[in-house]
C-alpha cells in the first residue's frame, strides 16, 4: 500500500469517493436551502401585494357604500321637509 501525504492518510484512491460524494451532498442540500427560502420569500411578498390590494378595494367599496348613505339621508331629510311643508300648508 502506498501511503499519500506522509502522515498516515489513506491511500487518495480511496479518500477521493467518499470527498466527493459529500461535497455532492453539501451542494444539494445547499441548492435545496436556498430554494426553500427563495419560495418562501416569494410568498410572502405575494400574500402582502394581495393584502394590500384588498385593502384598497375594500377601502374603495366602503366609499361607495358611504356616499350611496349619505345620498339616502340627504333625500330622506328632503322629503321629510316637504312633507312638514304639506302639513303646515293644511
Amino acid at each position: 500500500m502506498v501511503e499519500v501525504g506522509g502522515r498516515g492518510d489513506p491511500p487518495q484512491d480511496e479518500e477521493r469517493p467518499d470527498d466527493m460524494i459529500q461535497a455532492e451532498k453539501s451542494r444539494g442540500s445547499g441548492v435545496i436551502f436556498a430554494l426553500v427560502a427563495i419560495a418562501l420569500i416569494l410568498a410572502i411578498g405575494f400574500f402582502y401585494l394581495t393584502k394590500e390590494r384588498e385593502d384598497k378595494e375594500s377601502r374603495v367599496i366602503t366609499e361607495a357604500a358611504e356616499s350611496a348613505d349619505s345620498a339616502t339621508r340627504v333625500i330622506e331629510n328632503a322629503a321629510h321637509d316637504a312633507a312638514s311643508s304639506l302639513r303646515r300648508q293644511n
